[in-house]
């Protein structure tokens, strides 16, 4: 990797202002100064700012139990990303695997590594999401074999793959789905004739959201979180 590329990867400087650092002499590799952004850094290297090491950030993975009224994308004249709650370094080159609604809370996952989320939001992988639906209206246990055949949605041929319906009481729900259509979980209550007042994601795939995580936080993933998507066939 060439030197200046190298400084903006690790750092928030632009490829100008890294320029302008080298010519300057204040950049250093293994312990001589470079000023040939052209340099060949390799995974060896030891390249320093004002005595300072700099690493490559790498893939990272996250979890975060998104709050009530964020969105799961960069851009909305109303509602603040998800991403604007993380303080890390180059969050703007994170996206999230799996988004949800602005009003809907639970588990997200944030990722710059594109096939490892893709493994989770490709509807060929039939990745699972377990969501707690909070219902308008009493729903009956004549539903689970509904959801367990699958339902059809408004504006959409054929039927959703099975999904597990569990009913905690007459107006709480726990539901699998092993698909992402837009608006899906909301959409299957509405086809049998409920509404989806709350709702809020527990687990992506083996991924579960702890209790401890309030609203708002996060923390990276475990090396077993991650592999757990990694290894999906």
């Amino acid at each position: 990797m060439r030197l200046d590329k190298f400084i903006c990867e690790t750092t928030e400087l632009t490829r100008s202002q890294a320029k302008k650092l080298l010519k300057a002499g204040e950049v250093t590799c293994n312990g001589a100064v470079v000023k040939d952004a052209s340099f060949k850094v390799s995974l060896d290297t030891e390249v320093m700012i004002d005595d300072q090491p700099l690493e490559l950030i790498g893939d990272r993975y996250i979890m975060m139990n998104k709050p009530m009224d964020t969105i799961c994308s960069t851009i909305d004249e109303h509602y603040p990303s998800v991403i604007s709650l993380l303080d890390v370094p180059k969050a703007e080159e994170l996206h999230i695997a799996g988004r949800l609604d602005a009003d809907t809370t639970g588990l997200v996952l944030i990722t710059n590594d594109g096939q490892w989320s893709h493994k989770i939001t490709s509807p060929k992988k039939k990745c699972c999401k377990r969501y707690v639906a909070e219902l308008a209206d009493p729903i009956e246990e004549s539903a689970i074999p509904l959801f367990a055949e699958g339902i059809q949605l408004n504006g959409e041929d054929g039927l959703t793959l099975p999904a597990e319906l569990e009913i905690l009481n007459e107006h709480i729900v726990v539901l699998t789905i092993y698909e992402g259509k837009y608006h899906q979980v909301k959409r299957m209550f509405a086809a049998i004739g409920n509404k989806v007042i709350g709702l809020h994601r527990e687990a992506i795939g083996q991924i579960e959201l702890e209790e401890d995580i309030e609203p708002g936080e996060w923390r990276y993933l475990t090396e077993e979180e991650i592999n757990s998507v990694h290894n999906r066939t």
